[in-house]
């Protein structure tokens, strides 16, 4: 079963959540987890600072950004006894910043690194966006799922919104006879 899980990181809410349901299936299955972040286009573009700093600077405030998220991940993972190990990549075109991202080099660093690595699983968080908002945000978690190699495990992450009324309201259950309704 599961023993060798590739978890691609980016520090976000939903990643966090890719990265611990992939922690309690590790558990489970005694596995052992491969953490993977990649510093590209987008993540150069963020880091920039329009008023100060020079490319380079920019370059560097990403490439310390996701060993941060990497290390995070790793102990995250650490400490609930589960094996780890990580891996930081760097994929970035030559074109001006920031640029327009039309296609994330992300999902080719993440099949690439579960073929070398021999992973029996992908696990990644996922936003789950549906019709236009995924044609305009694309989704690397559907490119992923598309090309992978291997069984990919998506873990849709809930709106902070819908998990606080979730909690609060009260559940119910109603037979389509009538005969039993529980509240």
């Amino acid at each position: 079963m599961y023993q060798r899980i590739l978890v691609p990181v980016d520090g976000s809410p939903v990643s966090q959540h890719g990265l611990e349901e992939a922690i309690r299936l590790a558990q489970l299955t005694h596995g052992r987890l491969r953490l993977v972040h990649v510093v590209d286009d987008l993540s150069l573009a963020l880091a920039m600072d329009a008023q100060s700093g020079t490319p380079g600077k920019w370059l560097q405030a990403a490439r310390d950004d996701g060993a941060r998220v990497i290390e995070d991940a790793k102990r995250s993972a650490l400490a609930a006894g589960v094996e780890v190990e990580t891996a930081l990549h760097e994929r970035y075109t030559a074109t001006a910043y920031p640029a327009v991202i039309s296609e994330s080099p992300v999902q080719d660093v993440v099949i690439t690194e579960a073929t070398q690595w021999r992973a029996d699983l992908i696990v990644l968080g996922t936003h789950g966006r549906r019709g236009v908002s995924r044609l305009v945000m694309g989704s690397s978690a559907e490119q992923i799922l598309r090309l992978a190699p291997v069984p990919v495990l998506l873990v849709r992450a809930q709106d902070e919104g819908k998990q606080a009324d979730a909690k609060n309201e009260a559940i119910r259950i109603h037979q389509p006879t009538g005969a039993l309704s529980i509240e």
